[in-house]
């Protein structure tokens, strides 16, 4: 595989599998603690809503970008061939930057945009990169 391609899949499959955690993580939630009568799909009814909510609401959202980043970065590493650090913290970077959206868009606690902005994005980036590593090792 042309080297250049292998290195846009790394970033582009890691940031799919990424959100598909992410996505699955976060409507799970929607299950698990459901608001009455609100739509999860309607932006500006989420974004009113966020004020009243009591913190068991978002443990779903932080473990959703968490564990998003954790494993799109993880995968990205692991198809990298090389430099699989820096992969992942590409992954880990785009998924901040939809953090930083997705906190701008519907502003939840302050306590909440800090924890998920600082520990949800590039710790679990860098993290999912030394597990692509460690991994990497153990296969050749």
């Amino acid at each position: 595989m042309y080297p250049i391609l292998r290195k846009i899949l790394a970033i582009v499959i890691g940031w799919l599998a990424g959100s598909a955690v992410n996505m699955g993580l976060v409507q799970l939630g929607h299950t698990m603690y459901p608001v009455e009568g609100l739509d999860p799909n309607d932006l500006e009814a989420m974004a009113e809503i966020m004020p009243t909510l009591s913190s068991e609401h978002f443990i779903f959202p932080f473990l959703a970008h968490a564990m998003g980043t954790l494993v799109g970065a993880t995968i990205a590493g692991l198809i990298a061939q090389q430099n699989k650090m820096r992969f992942a913290m590409i992954v880990g970077v785009l998924f901040l930057l939809g953090g930083i959206m997705i906190n701008y868009m519907i502003p939840g606690p302050t306590w909440f945009t800090i924890a998920d902005l600082l520990i949800a994005y590039i710790p679990m980036a860098y993290l999912g990169g030394t597990i692509a590593k460690k991994l990497s090792k153990k296969s050749v």
